[in-house]
């Protein structure tokens, strides 16, 4: 049988979410199969939504796996999250149609880039958002999402190293928020190249202190050319925050809360 969790975490102290050679212990799946291995008594190898990056995170990074293994869902849950570090969570447990494909089966994903916008940092947040001490302008910012959203050629934005076979995708929505100190920047798409979030997010800060102009980002997207875009923001701010599925696999989006 076929079966899905959502999984949680803090990617400040790993390599990223894929198994590797080097830095075997430091990635977000090794803890994760390891611990469904314990659970299911076979060895686990598990297919994740979106493979993040090293130093970024999840609310609702989504995995399958395949087992003979019969347990009552909360033994699945409570067994897996007991052989987890504390910055690792299992949250949800679906089971789902061998059709079923955690990255496949995607019909879009939601990343959320989180910004400390004050003078001094913060010790507590260290690892888990940007800070930046320079005032950023967020009506200049949301007066270039007329020109990202939609579905078109991102090359401008995408790094070098992207396995992706097309650099066309179909960015759906982009919100921005900002809450005292703190500025939250939604994307939504049907998927993403390799550091494209976060070049989106490096050329909106160059924006945001009016280091470019906001039309600038039309010119940038048209030209198809990485080299314009700019300075990549760090991993530290990035999130998974959800990923939507066809409905006939019963897998809800967890509730985030909404950017206006």
């Amino acid at each position: 049988m076929r079966i899905a969790l959502t999984i949680e975490y803090n990617g400040a102290n790993y390599f990223g979410w894929q198994k590797q050679k080097t830095h075997k212990t430091k990635t977000i799946q090794y803890h994760v199969d390891s611990a469904i291995s314990k659970i299911a008594d076979d060895n686990i190898n598990t297919i994740c939504a979106g493979r993040t990056d090293a130093g970024v995170h999840a609310y609702s990074q989504v995995v399958h796996f395949d087992t003979t293994k019969n347990r009552k869902d909360y033994k699945w849950i409570q067994g897996i999250n007991s052989f987890l570090p504390p910055d690792i969570l299992a949250k949800e447990i679906y089971h789902v149609d061998n059709d079923f494909h955690a990255r496949y089966s995607v019909i879009d994903r939601t990343y959320r880039y989180v910004i400390l916008n004050q003078e001094h940092p913060s010790t507590y947040l260290l690892g888990n958002v940007l800070h930046f001490s320079d005032q950023i302008n967020i009506t200049k910012i949301k007066s270039t999402f007329k020109h990202i959203k939609g579905e078109k050629d991102y090359s401008c934005f995408r790094s070098s190293g992207c396995s992706a076979k097309s650099p066309i995708k179909n960015i759906k929505s982009i919100k921005i928020l900002k809450e005292n100190n703190f500025i939250y920047l939604d994307i939504t798409a049907n998927s993403f190249l390799y550091h494209m979030v976060r070049n989106i997010v490096g050329a909106l800060l160059d924006i945001g202190i009016s280091k470019n102009s906001p039309e600038s980002i039309k010119n940038l997207i048209n030209s198809c050319d990485r080299r314009k875009c700019g300075k990549m923001a760090p991993a530290s701010g990035l999130y998974l925050m959800s990923i939507t599925y066809p409905s006939r696999y019963n897998i809800s989006k967890n509730k985030i809360f909404n950017l206006s």
